[in-house]
């Protein structure tokens, strides 16, 4: 829990930092290319204004980093079909296809500025009435200096989120250690409160089991009777505590060995099948045998053993039970399903928290709500995963776990 707090704060923070480094560097990245093409676009102007016609060459240059730089241009006038190069730094373009094509595409779109991207090439129009003149402005410059700013802003944005994510993961053990300080308190509370509690509790129920035998009147009896029931109500929740306070203390099973899931899962039906009988809900099975998986028997068992008895409490009245294990790509899926009611969205996220109950979409059933914790628990403790859906067909608890790796 405390990991996952922990690894959610950085997130959070890395993902902040991302959002505020894209607008600053974006917004500065805008900057830089508005301010390339208006320095473009004046010495177009340039071009257009200093030309003469005859031959001169007006020089144009704009300033890129504290530089005068002179961008490769030419001009050209348009009367009527005619075209020709009044001026400009390119050579061996006059009468040419490129040319042709370049002012092709450049009176198609019928703009006064814009651009000829196959070329590279930025222009400008002026019509004197009775001719149409164009300055064209080499755009690789330009392209080249963008693409040089945002390889620096990728760089100087890798090394900010590195730096940042070193002290983002500093910061959150900084943060999470209070948090961490009272989860470990209450996993202590709750394993020594589960501890103390079954020697009271022990002793109850065997006083209560002595009175049961003692031949007592018929209201004593009652009521020997009711302290047996609650007191072992009692020792059932103080077990789950304690296997719930074992998990998070990270004691893993021992017996961690290969086993025949299949089997495991044919004695918990075997099991059920009378319970689900007497409650007129009868329990199928589509086992799929020798599925083969690493973990401890006992444990699986009472995993599927919890998920059977959810069924068995929750499910609809005469509607058939199911139980499901086949053998996926490197998994083994188990999966419970009961028809009823649906469990709302609401409730269906909460289902594996502790000492939660839907009451008000599953009824009012026993049990303290720590069932499906315990089992989710084991589900973790084998590497595997366990979740839960629900529609108007049914209600489903889908386990899976790694097949054995062969040899």
């Amino acid at each position: 829990m405390i990991r996952k707090l922990r690894w959610k704060f950085v997130a959070v923070c890395m993902g902040l930092v991302a959002l505020v480094l894209s607008a600053v560097f974006g917004a500065a990245y805008h900057a830089v290319r508005q301010n390339i093409e208006d320095l473009s676009r004046q010495m177009l102007y340039q071009v257009l204004r200093e030309d003469s016609g005859r031959g001169a060459v007006p020089n144009p240059t704009i300033e890129i980093g504290g530089d005068r730089v002179l961008l490769p241009y030419f001009t050209v006038n348009i009367w009527g079909d005619t075209a020709y190069i009044t001026g400009g730094t390119y050579a061996d373009l006059e009468n040419t296809d490129t040319l042709r094509d370049i002012l092709s595409q450049c009176l198609e779109q019928g703009a006064a500025e814009g651009t000829v991207s196959e070329y590279h090439l930025r222009y400008l129009s002026m019509d004197n009435g009775l001719y149409r003149k164009l300055a064209f402005v080499d755009m690789s410059m330009e392209q080249a200096v963008l693409r040089r700013l945002v390889r620096s802003y990728l760089l100087i944005a890798l090394g900010a989120m590195l730096v940042l994510l070193g002290i983002a993961a500093a910061a959150s053990r900084w943060v999470t250690r209070p948090v961490e300080k009272a989860w470990k308190q209450q996993r202590q509370f709750l394993s020594d409160a589960s501890h103390e509690l079954k020697t009271p509790l022990t002793v109850i129920l065997s006083n209560a089991e002595l009175l049961e035998g003692a031949g007592l009147a018929e209201k004593p009896a009652r009521w020997s009777g009711n302290i047996h029931t609650e007191a072992q109500q009692m020792r059932t929740l103080v077990e789950q505590m304690l296997t719930l306070a074992r998990a998070d203390n990270g004691v893993r099973p021992a017996a961690m060995e290969p086993l025949n899931l299949s089997d495991v899962a044919t004695d918990c039906v075997l099991a059920f099948e009378p319970v689900a009988f007497e409650e007129g809900k009868p329990l199928e099975e589509r086992i799929t045998a020798d599925i083969t998986v690493v973990g401890d028997a006992d444990r699986l068992r009472r995993l599927i053993s919890i998920l059977l008895d959810n069924a068995v409490k929750y499910g609809a009245e005469g509607g058939h039970i199911t139980l499901t294990l086949e053998k996926m790509d490197r998994q083994a899926r188990l999966t419970v399903s009961n028809p009823g009611d649906p469990i709302p969205p609401e409730h269906l996220a909460h289902l594996f928290e502790r000492f939660y109950r839907a009451d008000a979409s599953r009824g009012e059933k026993s049990g303290f709500g720590l069932g499906l914790a315990i089992a989710d628990t084991i589900a973790w403790e084998h590497k595997g995963a366990l979740k839960a859906e629900s529609d108007t067909a049914s209600t489903r608890f889908t386990f899976t776990i790694p097949l054995r790796k062969q040899a």
